[in-house]
């Protein structure tokens, strides 16, 4: 595996003497309405964070954000769009951990690389929740594990899809915790959790903000966040350190990128701008109100987070051999 931190880091030095389309399209930028790219669905949980950026942006920016849907292939379509793009600042692609940490090492066919993106900032975190159908008799992850281990391969958790963040979780579950289940796939977040809901699995790995409506009601339990210590924002939810999984981390990201070339002092004012935006109190407290943690900063950090990301991916996935949906 390739070192992204060299290659992403030397993409943003060669940047910052600006292009040769001008240095007034630099220093004027933005002129026209910039995309904003997401490689999902309309409706999603990514919606939320792109939308709330594109307003904070077009406002700041003085110039519409437009914001451009472009779901399928686990990304791909999206990421793809984008890495194709012109290296002017006008594209922008909110990237995940599917797009950048997960992708390249189960698709080899896949039509990007990573070092076609210049980092801007990492923008939330969002942490996963082990999520049971009621009948399930374990109402802890220390009562899951035992019961898991007494019915080895029989019990089911959903998931988006294979080679998802999700699937790496539930993969890691089963190592760190030295059990067996059975990994059943679904075309996204919505189904994953509706199988839940009705039966057909019994576990489903998602985050808060699709599992907490029917959690309130009673229709799922939760029984640990994938984490070592329990969250601010839920200290009634365990964490699954406490069941002895301590090092155990279940959840995704959310990022901003451009196409790799783009003029470094673009790069930089875009990240202003976005840090300012997330960190702006209507827009960071939606987003902590409904699960998602705003971590931000340079794309230096940003290119850094990304390499450790990829690296403790890759360690899942070999382990699991995880592959692409085919």
């Amino acid at each position: 595996m390739r070192t992204l931190i060299p290659l992403m880091l030397g993409a943003l030095t060669a940047a910052a003497a600006g292009q040769a389309w001008g240095q007034n399209a630099v220093a004027s930028y933005p002129t026209k309405p910039i995309r904003l790219v997401v490689p999902y669905p309309p409706g999603g949980t990514t919606d939320i964070v792109a939308r709330g950026i594109g307003t904070k942006l077009a406002e700041r920016f003085g110039q519409q954000v437009v914001i451009d849907n472009r779901g399928g292939a686990s990304t791909i379509i999206g990421a793809d769009a984008v890495a194709k793009s012109l290296p002017d600042g006008y594209t922008l692609l909110l990237t995940t951990a599917t797009t950048m940490s997960i992708n390249p090492q189960v698709n080899p066919k896949l039509p990007y690389a990573v070092t076609d993106f210049a980092p801007i900032t990492s923008a939330v975190n969002v942490p996963f929740m082990i999520a049971t159908h009621p009948s399930l008799p374990a109402n802890s992850m220390t009562e899951l594990i035992a019961l898991a281990n007494a019915k080895p391969g029989t019990i089911k958790y959903s998931t988006p899809g294979p080679a998802s963040s999700n699937h790496l979780a539930g993969a890691l579950l089963e190592s760190m915790a030295g059990i067996k289940l059975v990994h059943i796939p679904y075309k996204g977040s919505g189904p994953a959790t509706i199988a839940a809901l009705g039966g057909e699995v019994d576990i489903v790995i998602t985050g808060i903000a699709t599992v907490t409506p029917h959690w309130k009601v009673g229709k799922l339990k939760i029984l640990a966040i994938g984490a070592d210590k329990r969250h601010p924002s839920w200290p009634e939810i365990a964490a699954t350190g406490e069941a002895g999984l301590q090092g155990y981390y279940a959840g995704t990201w959310f990022g901003v990128v451009t196409r790799a070339g783009t003029a470094r002092p673009i790069i930089d004012k875009l990240n202003r701008e976005s840090v300012a935006a997330l960190a702006a109190g209507e827009l960071n407290e939606r987003l902590t109100a409904i699960g998602f943690d705003v971590f931000t900063g340079t794309p230096e950090d940003f290119a850094r987070f990304m390499q450790t990301d990829m690296t403790r991916a890759a360690r899942v996935i070999k382990a699991a051999n995880i592959k692409a949906a085919e």
